[in-house]
């Protein structure tokens, strides 16, 4: 795949900014440039460049156009139901593991580092299930591609854990850098205490691609088939809903959900 081919190269520290040059809005904006220029000498061209990227900006900023991308372009997932975590409350040798979202450097309302809103998000989850079935919980998450160095997530996820939520994790990963060394680094840990099967929490947006790599890694580790299973639990799943004018118009919360599923949808056409 195209990311086994950028970690050979050794050039997957760049992933980051290949993406914001590859997603929106950085392709509309040089085509608008494009069509400025070609103004004089091309005129028709040009102004079908600036209009279907001022069309492209305009809908890429919306929840409609969240909706319809998410529909298409990933693959459903649906939320845990009562009865699948009646059966974690009886399985053995289980463990849930919670897939690092990103994090704050410095937080300085708090003096240290602390975890970003969507890595938040999915440790209370993953805590909740953890106090629902028993199961312990373990966080995966050092320091991502492009960030700044200092405390790694998983230290600030357990603090967080035990502090705020009065719930310590059993276990940390510190190590990976991404998603897909989030499966091979967990993996290879939680096979040495054991675990047969790993409960993989993180948003629905985010789960293809992660049950994905953990798939991937279950394979590369060379593990019998079937001695270690995989649980998704998603979190954020959005039921289907009628669409409202609002959602025609670009705002804050189209702009990012849109840029989650294409970021998200670019991941699973490159295998990352």
């Amino acid at each position: 795949s195209m990311n086994d081919l950028l970690v050979w190269l050794g050039v997957d520290g760049w992933r980051p900014v290949l993406a914001a040059l590859v997603l929106p809005p950085a392709p509309f904006i040089v085509a608008i440039v494009v069509g400025a220029r070609l103004m004089a000498s091309r005129r028709l061209l040009a102004w079908f460049l600036i209009l279907v990227s001022c069309l492209g900006l305009w809908f890429g900023s919306t929840m409609a156009a969240a909706t319809a991308l998410r529909h298409w372009l990933l693959p459903p997932v649906r939320a845990l139901g009562a009865s699948e975590i009646a059966e974690l409350k009886k399985a053995p040798h289980t463990a849930i593991v919670v897939l690092g979202g990103g994090r704050e450097t410095l937080a300085p309302e708090y003096g240290v580092s602390d975890l970003a809103p969507l890595s938040v998000e999915r440790l209370r989850y993953a805590l909740w299930l953890g106090h629902e079935t028993s199961l312990p919980v373990m966080y995966s998450g050092g320091v991502g591609y492009g960030t700044r160095e200092g405390a790694t997530e998983a230290e600030a996820a357990a603090r967080v854990a035990a502090r705020d939520f009065g719930r310590p994790l059993r276990w940390q990963e510190a190590e990976s850098r991404d998603t897909r060394e989030n499966a091979l680094r967990s993996l290879a840990f939680l096979r040495t205490q054991g675990i047969e099967r790993i409960v993989v929490v993180t948003h629905a947006y985010h789960m293809p691609r992660a049950m994905r790599n953990f798939e991937r890694a279950l394979r590369a580790s060379g593990a019998p088939a079937g001695s270690i299973r995989l649980v998704a639990a998603p979190m954020h799943v959005q039921p289907p809903r009628p669409l409202q004018l609002i959602d025609f118009l670009p705002t804050r919360i189209g702009h990012y959900d849109t840029q989650l599923v294409l970021h998200e949808w670019l991941g699973l056409l490159i295998g990352a």
